[in-house]
């Protein structure tokens, strides 16, 4: 039979986020669900729910499974290839860099300064290598969330609107996907605030995608930015953190105003632009 090939860009359909939507909430909610909902069966079948739990884990990565999914099912194992070469994008612009490496501390910084906390979150008794070791142990948590988030929903929402109104509706439907952690104990969670939470995860959806469409459909780079978000270094901020990154996301949208409400530069490819073969009949 003739080898016949197409654009990996063609290989995922728009119709495609209903697929991703659905496993994403299916798994988070369903293994969150039972512990809201039933706590002390639950507790007793599964054990306590906390940020080390297999489920916590599972719960936190269901938008990678869910993406890792969909490009299975339309790109095989040669589009899951492509999909993780997304890893290796690592060019872009210096000035992102900084914004990743210097703003966000100090974001973070003096939103806890703000609410008379400290600069930099208290060492443990444990020391000093605990911290690293937590902050080595994040990378493996919340930063593959944007397998999903930015490697699938990011292009497919782009092909239909600008880059700021696709933001915002990641940002949203991130924090909604986070509500069911609010109702569980033993997780950094319960001591927050929702509505500023939420706030913050818009803010934060909105600020990631200049980022993302500078360096071509990385997820590297958003990767990294999440990484900051939850590094163990930085002081408890809720909810001073938030109004800082409001204005600053008021101030990054405004210079980047242009890549921002135009789709001109917007990625709209969910794997790598390129050919693959496939062994098919013609017609």
């Amino acid at each position: 039979m003739p080898i016949k090939a197409r654009l990996y860009s063609k290989t995922i359909p728009s119709s495609a986020l209903v697929l991703y939507l659905t496993v994403t909430f299916l798994v988070t909610w369903g293994l969150i669900g039972i512990y809201v909902i039933k706590p002390e069966t639950a507790a007793e079948a599964f054990g306590a729910i906390s940020g080390s739990h297999p489920f916590f884990f599972l719960a936190t990565w269901s938008p990678a499974i869910a993406a890792f999914v969909v490009v299975f099912v339309h790109g095989g194992v040669s589009g899951v290839r492509a999909f993780l070469s997304r890893l290796l994008l690592w060019r872009g612009k210096w000035g992102w860099a900084a914004f990743i490496l210097v703003v966000l501390p100090l974001v973070f910084s003096l939103g806890s300064l703000a609410k008379g906390g400290p600069v930099l979150a208290p060492v443990p008794p444990e020391g000093l290598g605990a911290v690293v070791a937590v902050m080595f142990m994040m990378l493996f948590l919340g930063p593959i969330e944007e397998f999903g988030w930015r490697g699938i929903m990011q292009p497919l929402l782009q092909r239909h609107m600008a880059p700021f109104w696709a933001g915002i509706l990641i940002g949203a439907t991130w924090g909604l996907w986070h509500l069911p952690a609010f109702y569980l104990a033993g997780v950094v969670f319960a001591d927050w605030n929702f509505v500023p939470f939420f706030i913050g995860n818009v803010t934060l959806a909105v600020l990631v995608t200049p980022i993302f469409n500078s360096s071509r459909g990385s997820l590297l780079w958003p990767m990294l930015f999440h990484w900051q978000l939850i590094n163990p270094f930085w002081a408890d901020a809720q909810p001073w953190d938030t109004w800082i990154l409001v204005v600053l996301a008021v101030v990054v949208v405004w210079w980047n105003r242009r890549a921002m409400f135009t789709r001109d530069d917007a990625i709209t490819h969910v794997l790598p632009i390129g050919l693959v073969h496939d062994k098919q009949a013609d017609g």
